[in-house]
């Protein structure tokens, strides 16, 4: 395999994320879902957040939380439920229906980003993970 130009740190990674955006979107048009919303889903993946937990994720304020789920299937997917600890909070979590399209959602886009890291060699692919993982847990 002949060797890549360096794109630089700044490049690289605008790059990479257009290249990664470029295999989420197809994947939340199949299921008709914006990228929000695809988005949605996956962090309902491993908690049950309330809204401003929900927004930071999202990087949206408080206010736009509730316009990201705006789909006529939406409450088909996602349910909110009052918050225990505070009777004027809500907390976000997914419905059986919303459980199934995740995790198809979550196949397809497994399946699309493996293809886009088919080129590297399992230790590239290891170093990358690890690399992804250090940046989004100092970023946020």
């Amino acid at each position: 395999m002949e060797q890549p130009s360096d794109l630089g740190l700044v490049d690289g990674l605008a790059r990479l994320s257009f290249l990664v955006q470029g295999e989420l979107a197809p994947v939340a048009a199949e299921h008709g879902l914006s990228l929000v919303q695809l988005r949605l889903l996956g962090i309902l993946r491993d908690r049950t957040p309330g809204m401003q937990e929900l927004a930071r994720h999202l990087e949206l304020d408080k206010s736009s939380t509730t316009a990201s789920s705006p789909a006529p299937n939406a409450a088909a997917w996602i349910q909110c439920t009052p918050a225990p600890h505070d009777g004027r909070a809500v907390l976000v979590a997914r419905t059986a229906d919303g459980h199934t399209l995740a995790r198809e959602g979550e196949a397809a886009v497994g399946r699309r980003l493996e293809a886009l890291a088919a080129g590297l060699t399992e230790a590239q692919r290891t170093r990358l993970a690890q690399l992804a993982s250090l940046l989004v847990a100092t970023a946020g």
